[in-house]
């Protein structure tokens, strides 16, 4: 199986997507300045004990309080909040928790009022991010991810990834860690760290421990509520949770976030490094990677597949509901009962493909089509357990229940991925009535006419829906080269598969987007305005 990753860097976000075969699998977006990310560390203060929940709500400088659970504390929480007390009386000295004594665990079933008090300052990290109309979940059981490896002060425990198979690789993984980590910190062998040598386990080892210090020494200057630590790039970040050693390819659109997609490549795998490439065409890079239209076929409420049949996905604030149809698929059999395994087959993989590909998380219920037959009904259970393994968020399956539900759980720590796939009249903005799509043409002409010669712009880009594109090419003498002719031959028209059907942007020289808005355009809707209560007022 062939796989590449594409990373479209827009102004605001940055998309992930990633192709196996050319098919998209998963997709990601996320903000370029993301605040109140999972993992990032705040300086905090305890606003509300609410002991019937038995958690207390923080403030971190979000809109909304952060909640933080009994639960959520850690059970070395005594240590951890000793720790956190004489770093913030003592300002002068960094505590070195190696030479700290571990305090027994806290009690699992105590309450939150004997541990925690209104105005106490705490190290917290986010566990979950906003969803909806919930604040960040908190929690104290801090931990720094890298690539091969888990950072966890406050523990002396050593844990191997279960999908490290062979017991004499995980025995060796064990000691090597033993030997080398710090007292009173815990490790996390990630599945990365298969067959690594201790030098690069080492090196990892110690920035991790570094970022812990530099959070405490940032911590001793600060005043609640304020940020001591995150990923120092956004695009990392993402890459270090999906990166694989079988990426064919890793595609960028930005030179920036090239580059540092490449160091961080070149230091995790150097035999990897010439797959990062930087793309520079002008064609928009999904579209050339066929994603654009990928995204939407994939991101509407109903889904098609394969012979005709097609699921509708429902989500609310609970869970997420989908329903498998059969459609006006052609049967290949009479036996109802055959379509019925194989269309629901057919949709189990398209689900789970839906499921990474939305990052749907929480309670999933899914309604196939009634299946009688007991071993029919195993063998999709089976099915879909199998398909799933390749999902990296914790999930659980339970077999079809008699109403033919299948509930799956999975883990949820970002709102789910919602891409709106249909478009909104950019002419009308919704209201209904548009200008004649035939002197469209004619609005663009003005547009290059403005940028030319009012503007003074004569290099640039100007990207139209396809069928746009199309119309403006046909022909010898094309509209397209009657207006190079009269502005000059250095400014070209595009196709973009995002934009609506009368929709269109220019991009200069240096890749910035350009403001098309004129004066006669934002004040076009007044003067209409000006005019008719003038004329009323005259009646």
């Amino acid at each position: 199986m062939r796989s590449e990753l594409v990373v479209n860097v827009q102004p605001n976000d940055i998309l992930t997507a990633l192709l196996e075969d050319t098919r998209l699998v998963s997709l990601q977006k996320e903000p370029r300045d993301a605040t109140y990310a999972v993992g990032n560390l705040y300086l905090a203060k305890v606003k509300k004990l609410m002991p019937g929940l038995n958690a207390a709500f923080v403030n971190v400088g979000y809109e909304k309080e952060a909640f933080l659970h009994y639960l959520d504390l850690g059970t070395q929480f005594k240590t951890y909040a000793q720790c956190i007390k004489s770093s913030l009386e003592d300002k002068r000295n960094t505590p070195n928790i190696s030479k700290l004594k571990l305090q027994p665990d806290i009690d699992k079933h105590g309450s939150i009022s004997d541990v925690l008090t209104c105005g106490q300052q705490l190290i917290v990290q986010i566990a979950k991010e906003p969803i909806s109309s919930k604040g960040p979940r908190l929690t104290t059981e801090i931990s720094f991810t890298g690539r091969l490896l888990v950072l966890i002060p406050f523990s002396d425990k050593i844990s191997v990834s279960q999908k490290i198979r062979s017991s004499e690789e995980r025995m060796r993984l064990r000691k090597l860690i033993e030997s080398i980590r710090p007292a009173n910190f815990g490790v996390i062998i990630r599945t990365s760290a298969e067959g690594k040598r201790v030098a690069e386990l080492n090196n990892e080892l110690k920035t991790l421990v570094k970022y812990w210090e530099d959070s405490i020494a940032k911590a001793q200057k600060a005043e609640a509520p304020s940020l001591l630590y995150e990923e120092e790039s956004r695009a990392v970040s993402v890459i270090r949770d999906i990166f694989s050693p079988s990426f064919e390819n890793i595609y960028v659109n930005d030179e920036e976030v090239f580059l540092q997609i490449r160091d961080y490549v070149n230091m995790i795998a150097p035999d990897k490094k010439d797959v990062v490439k930087l793309y520079s065409k002008e064609t928009p890079i999904f579209d050339y990677f066929c994603i654009t239209k990928q995204i939407k076929t994939s991101f509407g409420k109903t889904v098609s597949f394969k012979s005709g049949a097609y699921i509708i996905i429902e989500s609310t604030e609970a869970l997420h509901v989908i329903d498998v149809n059969s459609g006006n698929r052609s049967k290949s059999s009479s036996n109802q009962e055959s379509n019925a395994l194989d269309v629901n087959l057919r949709a189990a993989d398209e689900i789970a493909r839906q499921l990474r590909l939305r990052d749907m998380g929480g309670i999933i219920v899914i309604d196939f089509i009634d299946m009688t037959q007991a071993d029919h009904r195993q063998a999709l259970y089976e099915h879909m357990k199998e398909i799933m393994q390749s999902d990296r968020a914790r999930h659980n399956i339970l077999p079809l229940s008699k109403f033919g539900l299948m509930q799956i759980t999975r883990q949820r720590v970002r709102p789910a991925l919602d891409i709106v796939t249909s478009e909104a009249c950019p002419s009308c903005g919704g209201k209904g009535e548009v200008q004649p799509a035939l002197l469209f043409t004619d609005v663009l002409k003005d547009k290059i006419d403005y940028l030319v010669n009012s503007l003074k712009i004569t290099r640039f880009v100007m990207y139209v829906h396809p069928f746009v594109d199309a119309y403006l090419k046909q022909g010898l003498i094309s509209e397209y080269r009657r207006w190079r002719f009269e502005y000059g031959f250095k400014f070209r028209i595009l196709p973009d598969q995002s934009l609506a059907y009368l929709e269109y942007r220019a991009i200069d020289r240096n890749g910035n987007e350009i403001d098309l808005k004129e004066e006669k355009d934002t004040n076009s809707s007044n003067s209409k305005k000006e005019s008719r209560s003038k004329s009323q007022n005259e009646d």
